[in-house]
C-alpha cells in the first residue's frame, strides 16, 4: 500500500478519534448531569468510560489484525500518557486537588490495575479466564460507584442543566450524541491502527513500540480534550477522575474484553519494562497528591519532561 495512503489512514483516524471523543464525551456528560452525578463520579464512570472507548476500538481491531502487541501497548501507553502527559499538561493549565475519597478506593485501585498486565503475562498469554475476571473486577467497581451515585443524589436535588428541569429530548440527544461518538471512535481506531502498522512495517519500527506512542497517543486524544477543558473552567475533580477512570477501564475493560474475544499471546520480555513504567507513573501520583493534596505545576512539568523522556529512550533503543 502505498505511503500516502497509510498516512491518510493515520490522519483520518486521528480525526475521527478526536470528533467522536467531543461527541461521546459531550452527551455523556450531559446524560450524567440530567442523572444528578457528582462532577468527580461523572469523570470517574461516564467520561473516563467514554474517552476510553478509543482504547477499546483501537486494541480490538489491533488483536483482529493479528498484531497482539499494538492492543497491549496501546493500553500501557494510554496509561503512561494520560497520567505523564495529559494530568502533566493538565497541571500546568491549573493546579488540579484531589479528594479525600479518592485515596480510600480509587488511588489503590489505579496502581493495582496497573500492576496487574505484570501478573496476567508472565507466561506470555491472557486467555479467557483471565479476562473475565477483569471484567468482573470492573463490574464490582462500578457496582460501588452506582451505590454511592444513588447515595449522593438521595442526599441532593438532582443537577438541572440551564436551570430547568431536562425534558425528555435531552436524554434522547444525549443518547444519539453518545452513539454517534461511538461509531466514530470504531471508525477511527480501525483506520488509525491500520494506517500505524503499515508505517511501523515500512519504517521497521516494533509493533510494541507504535502502540506505545502513536496509536496510544492517538486514542488518549478525548482524555486530553476531556481534561484539558474541565480544568481550563476549574473542574480538576472532574479531569483528575478522568484520568484515573480511564486508566482503570484501560486494564480492566478494554483488556478484559480483547482477552475473551481474541486471547493475547504476546513475548513478557519485549513489554516488561514498559509495563513497569506504566506502573511507575501511577505510584509517581501518591506522594504529589498525598503530601501537598494538589498536583501543581511543577509536579505537572516533571511528570511532561519524565513522559518525554520516556518516548525518546523507546525511539532510541526500538530496534531492541
Amino acid at each position: 500500500m502505498p505511503p500516502r495512503m497509510d498516512l491518510l489512514f493515520v490522519a483520518s483516524g486521528f480525526l475521527l478519534l478526536l470528533v467522536g471523543g467531543e461527541f461521546l464525551v459531550r452527551g455523556a456528560t450531559r446524560l450524567a448531569r440530567i442523572l444528578g452525578m457528582s462532577p468527580l463520579l461523572i469523570g470517574l464512570t461516564i467520561v473516563a468510560c467514554g474517552t476510553s472507548a478509543p482504547e477499546l476500538a483501537a486494541s480490538l481491531s489491533a488483536a483482529f489484525q493479528g498484531v497482539p502487541e499494538v492492543a497491549l501497548g496501546n493500553v500501557l501507553g494510554s496509561n503512561i500518557a494520560n497520567v505523564g502527559l495529559i494530568l502533566g499538561l493538565v497541571a500546568m493549565i491549573r493546579p488540579v486537588y484531589a479528594t479525600p475519597g479518592l485515596f480510600r478506593r480509587e488511588l489503590p485501585l489505579m496502581v493495582f490495575s496497573g500492576a496487574l498486565p505484570i501478573a496476567l503475562y508472565w507466561n506470555g498469554v491472557q486467555g479467557r479466564f483471565e479476562s473475565a475476571a477483569l471484567l468482573l473486577l470492573l463490574a464490582a467497581y462500578l457496582l460501588s460507584l452506582i451505590r454511592e451515585a444513588r447515595q449522593s443524589r438521595a442526599q441532593a436535588p438532582p443537577v438541572d442543566i440551564d436551570g430547568d428541569t431536562p425534558a425528555p429530548a435531552s436524554v434522547w440527544m444525549a443518547l444519539i450524541s453518545i452513539l454517534l461518538g461511538t461509531a466514530a471512535l470504531a471508525g477511527g481506531a480501525f483506520l488509525l491502527v491500520r494506517g500505524a502498522v503499515n508505517i511501523a512495517a515500512d519504517l521497521q519500527v516494533p509493533d510494541r513500540v507504535i502502540g506505545l506512542t502513536l496509536v496510544a497517543l492517538g486514542t488518549s486524544l478525548p482524555e486530553l480534550a476531556a481534561s484539558a477543558v474541565a480544568a481550563y473552567r476549574g473542574h480538576s475533580s472532574l479531569a483528575l477522575g478522568n484520568i484515573i477512570g480511564s486508566n482503570i477501564f484501560n486494564v480492566l475493560a478494554i483488556l478484559g474484553a480483547t482477552g475473551l474475544v481474541k486471547p493475547l499471546v504476546i513475548d513478557p520480555a519485549q513489554m516488561q519494562v514498559d509495563m513497569l513504567v506504566a506502573v511507575g507513573f501511577s505510584l509517581l501520583l501518591l506522594p504529589f497528591l498525598s503530601l501537598f493534596g494538589r498536583l501543581s505545576r511543577l509536579p505537572g512539568l516533571i511528570m511532561v519532561v519524565l513522559y518525554v523522556g520516556y518516548i525518546v529512550l523507546l525511539f532510541d533503543g526500538r530496534s531492541g
